[in-house]
């Protein structure tokens, strides 16, 4: 599945993270240059700098070849704007937009392009079982054409895992640790990275079970 996502911050930055990981094509726009160097060999993507609202931005990226395009800006008439491109230009056919402010979510509607809105509060399992189920590559959180499991678990004082580094634990074949979410940042998974309490981690498995899983990090 060829993907397009608009803004890399910590939402973009995980979507790509985890479509990535399961084997789409992905490519991460942002108009940030320091935070598109910033995620530089981090990210299973190809990033891409530019200002998403533009038509030729869109089009050097790929969306006339994109299956998907979530756009997660936080601005919503961003958001708005880069839907309605993606669906009346490209002919994406499935488009999802972040709604940050409440107030504006009766605009996110197939009239300005967007098929899903996802509020901002909404979690990232919720958005990325509302991105792939509806291109048909995963049922619940299972990314069946993948053949993985997306995994949230949270690190605790009581977490073995706690205090060791990624390249400490012994984690089994198939599981792939795609992201650390630290204070709201999502972090590179580098084998030096020392987890702490309250760390986040989005994991990708292959074979594991989520117990398994859980019997690394819990």
């Amino acid at each position: 599945m060829n993907v397009i996502v608009a803004g890399a911050g910590r939402l973009g930055t995980q979507i790509a993270q985890v479509l990535g990981a399961a084997q789409n094509r992905v490519t991460l726009i942002d108009r940030d240059d320091e935070r598109v160097a910033e995620l530089g060999g981090h990210v299973p993507a190809e990033l891409y700098w530019g200002d998403a609202c533009e038509p030729g931005v869109l089009e050097d990226a790929g969306a006339g070849a994109a299956d998907l395009l979530v756009a997660t800006t936080g601005e919503d008439e961003d958001n708005l704007v880069i839907s309605l491109l993606a669906k009346r230009q490209f002919k994406v056919a499935r488009v999802l937009a972040r709604v940050n402010d409440e107030d504006n979510a009766w605009m996110f509607t197939p009239h300005w392009g967007v098929d899903t809105a996802v509020p901002a509060a909404a979690p990232l399992i919720s958005l990325i079982e509302e991105a792939t189920s509806a291109t048909d590559t995963v049922a619940l959180l299972r990314l069946s054409k993948a053949g993985v499991d997306v995994i949230e678990t949270t690190i605790t004082t009581h977490s073995r895992a706690a205090g060791r580094t990624l390249g400490e634990l012994a984690v089994p074949p198939g599981i792939v640790v795609t992201a650390v979410v630290r204070g709201g940042e999502p972090l590179a998974p580098a084998p030096d990275l020392r987890l702490r309490e309250g760390d986040e981690l989005l994991i990708v498995s292959h074979t594991a079970t989520e117990s398994e899983v859980h019997a690394v990090f819990q």
